[in-house]
């Protein structure tokens, strides 16, 4: 066959239309006779709204409609069954009662959006306020309940004879405690969340809006809509960044449909960037407490690992930061997690990249670097002392694990062998310089239920067809390269049509878990139209093989062999008459496989430089080193770490939204106060990975022998775990440098200038 793309350098498909402008995002798309929307959000956090005053806006130029809560003629439905785990608890503008500041509560529809938004600017509501329950720390708390992979979230493994994590604790030679708290953070992402609704009759609408799970988000807008699922379909072909944001269906795409159906014409609903920080969702508010007991030469007796997190009450997202951190990463006899909620009236929390391991593994690696530092014993390793060949808490063993090489390499790479253990040890005029490292892991979980069909076509190309998600991560070109692969043929030929729930439904954009759920389905629905490309050839009239045997033909590079005769699949479809063969992946593809435990693995060195008169901190060299199976495209997977690790130093240094306890408003909800990494903030990023395959996550590895479309390639996703733990490694950096230990992110110049 020709060269496979796979593991190459390789350009996006839709790079050149992203790059030109060409590529329509969701608020790019026009429909004859558009009207566009604008939301009023409310000024409390909790209580009830007891009047609108509209007559401003209705009087203003260009208005068409001014729907209030709860009295409008919007049709907005309950959602139940598994589409519930996807979206809000409440229905939009349907009850007067209020449930968070920023909700949603009115909305104008005009002829062009400024004219929207300026009428919404008019509309004006009373309340009845109640003082609303924001404090993590100051409510009640409830168990946090299962995890997001269904483990349970309360977790306690004690040694024969030990009594108590307690217990454990008090027997260890050497014992480090820490407490951690981070404020809320958000996904920001470049593009606005927009949706274009376009209704056929009054019974079934097409929308144009950015979804992570196109099916599970096109079911939950019909039941909203009070619609049979088929009449929904979504096209969300171009997105501008999710990171989890667009997991759930928040309150805008069914305003909008209930709106354009109302009014009889398309509607556009693009949210403020104001907006974004309030109805799409943010990573929690938590505080964690960590408990490392170990010997004196490092070897862990004991781990604990408690939270608590916002539990809102318009959203079940549970956070676990324990989770796939401190109850996967290091071998101990003793160990005990237990994640607690508080239910707040505050705006839903979500996932954000790494949501529950990104904040758990800050806690965690920084906590493993106070136990080095009390110990003496280098952060690497301390961390080979206590490697884990089997799952802590659970005790199966991986399907593939390669940190222990994460470890090594990355050590070699940075130069970690020149590091100074010693606190502010290297000074360069005004700056102190300091290392630090710490561990990635990020679940690969399996995933049914999604599909990928194929066909070929007389002209010997092929479409490669999946409703999957592509958020600008390159899930179209894995669908490219991974078809290319399957069957053989240059991936000139192969034209990937992704992103509509009228294509079989795609694999989550979720988890990491987008590129090893979808090329296994690709793989094996390259299996199953071969397979009937040789029926076709045996069975059909103007074949050269019609009457022969199956099992004497064989597929090669796009080309039909046996029997002394060759031909390419697109000659063959002609010579029958048919214009295309289509099949599909294998409905049951992509269930868990028991006895294992699936996670990507890394491991990050960073440098920083602290201003010892500012407290100013900048990361000024950047190692990572990722275990993530075979690398489909190694530019977009690069690409993916690279973003990975941005986010971790967002996370460690500059990013947090302040929650006012007495109003619930959170006070930084524009780009000029809610601060992101720049390319000020960054440097090079050096990126390494292993490209070992995975032997068992999706399915058994060829040897080179086989037919293509036969063997797994052995990938798993990578998306987050370059945000797991980076944050880690710049903290760890700080200590170095300063020998100021900062527990609460991000760390700003004002917990460091003081100490110094």
């Amino acid at each position: 066959m020709p060269r496979s793309p796979v593991g190459r350098e390789t350009d996006r498909v839709d790079g050149r239309l992203k790059v030109t402008g060409a590529a329509e995002y969701s608020g790019d798309y026009r429909a004859p006779g558009l009207a566009h929307a604008h939301l009023v959000t409310s000024t409390i956090a909790r209580g009830k709204v007891t009047g609108f005053d509209t007559a401003a806006a209705l009087a203003s130029p260009g208005v068409l409609r001014v729907h209030t809560a709860p009295n409008n003629p919007l049709r907005l439905y309950g959602i139940t069954g598994q589409a519930a785990a996807f979206a809000e608890t409440y229905i939009p503008m349907k009850s007067d009662e209020v449930h968070f500041h920023g909700q949603a509560i009115a909305m104008v529809v005009a002829e062009t959006p400024e004219q929207a938004r300026d009428a919404a600017a008019l509309v004006t509501a009373t309340y009845e306020v109640l003082q609303p329950r924001t404090s993590v720390t100051d409510e009640p708390r409830v168990p946090a309940g299962p995890t997001i992979s269904g483990a349970p979230s309360s977790l306690n493994i004690l040694a024969p004879g030990v009594g108590s994590i307690d217990a454990a604790l008090a027997a260890s030679d050497v014992v480090v405690e820490a407490e951690f708290h981070q404020n809320m953070q958000h996904h920001v992402a470049m593009e606005p969340h927009a949706v274009l609704a376009v209704w056929e009759g009054d019974d079934r609408v097409t929308l144009h809006a950015g979804a992570q799970i196109p099916s599970a988000y096109a079911l939950g807008v019909s039941q909203r809509l009070g619609l049979p699922a088929p009449n929904v379909r979504l096209i969300t072909k171009y997105v501008g960044g999710g990171f989890g944001a667009r997991v759930v269906l928040w309150s805008d795409t069914p305003l909008a449909a209930a709106a354009a159906r109302e009014l009889g014409r398309p509607v556009r609903l693009v949210l403020t960037r104001e907006q974004m920080f309030t109805l799409t969702g943010h990573r929690s508010h938590l505080t964690q407490t960590v408990r490392l007991g170990a010997s004196r030469d490092g070897v862990l007796n004991a781990l604990s690992h408690r939270s608590v997190a916002e539990r809102p009450t318009t959203m079940s997202f549970t956070m676990t930061p324990a989770h796939s951190t401190s109850d996967a990463l290091y071998r101990t006899p003793n160990l005990h997690v237990d994640a607690r909620m508080a239910v707040l009236d505050i705006p839903g929390s979500r996932a954000m990249r790494g949501p529950n391991e990104a904040p758990g593994g800050f806690a965690l690696e920084t906590a493993m670097d106070e136990l080095a530092v009390a110990t003496g014993v280098d952060p690497v390793e301390l961390r080979l002392r206590n490697y884990a060949t089997t799952s802590p808490s659970t005790n199966l063993p991986w399907s593939s694990k390669h940190l222990d090489e994460c470890y090594r390499v990355g050590a070699e790479r940075f130069g970690w062998a020149n590091r100074s253990a010693t606190p502010r040890a290297r000074v360069d005029g005004q700056w102190l310089y300091g290392t630090g490292m710490a561990t990635a892991i990020y679940p690969a979980a399996r995933r049914a239920g999604f599909a990928v069909g194929i066909r070929l076509r007389e002209d010997d190309t092929a479409v490669v067809s999946t409703g999957v998600s592509d958020l600008g991560t390159g899930g179209a070109t894995v669908v490219a390269i991974s078809g290319a692969d399957a069957l053989g043929i240059p991936m000139q030929r192969i034209t990937p049509e992704i992103s509509d729930t009228y294509l079989p439904p795609g694999a989550p954009a979720v988890g990491s878990s987008n590129t090893h759920a979808t090329v296994p389905l690709v793989v094996d629905a390259a299996r199953n139209v071969i397979a009937e490309l040789k029926r076709v050839a045996v069975t059909e009239n103007g074949s050269p093989w019609q009457g022969a045997d199956a099992s004497d033909l064989r597929y090669e590079r796009g080309i039909l062999h046996g029997l002394g005769r060759s031909m390419t699949f697109g000659r063959l479809l002609a010579a029958i008459g048919s214009p295309g063969i289509y099949m599909e992946s294998s409905p049951l593809l992509g269930a868990p496989i028991p006895g294992y435990v699936h996670h990507s693995f890394g491991a990050h060195f960073c440098e920083v430089r602290v201003n010892r008169f500012t407290g100013e901190a900048r990361v000024t060299r950047f190692t990572t080193v990722a275990d993530v199976g075979r690398v489909i495209n190694a530019k977009a997977a690069r690409s993916q770490l690279v973003g990975g690790v941005i986010f971790g130093i967002g996370h460690a240094l500059l990013e947090e939204n302040h929650l006012e306890l007495s109003t619930g408003r959170l006070a930084g909800s524009t780009l000029a106060d809610y601060l992101v990494p720049v390319n000020a903030d960054i440097p090079d990023i050096d990126v390494h990975m292993l490209n070992r395959p995975d032997p068992l996550l999706t399915g058994p590895l060829g040897d080179g022998t086989e037919e293509v479309g036969t063997a797994s390639l052995g990938a798993r996703g990578l998306g987050e775990i370059g945000t797991v733990g980076s944050a880690a490694a710049v903290g760890n950096a700080v200590y170095n440098a300063t020998g100021i230990r900062v527990h609460n992110v991000p760390i700003t110049p004002d917990k460091l200038v003081e100490h110094l």
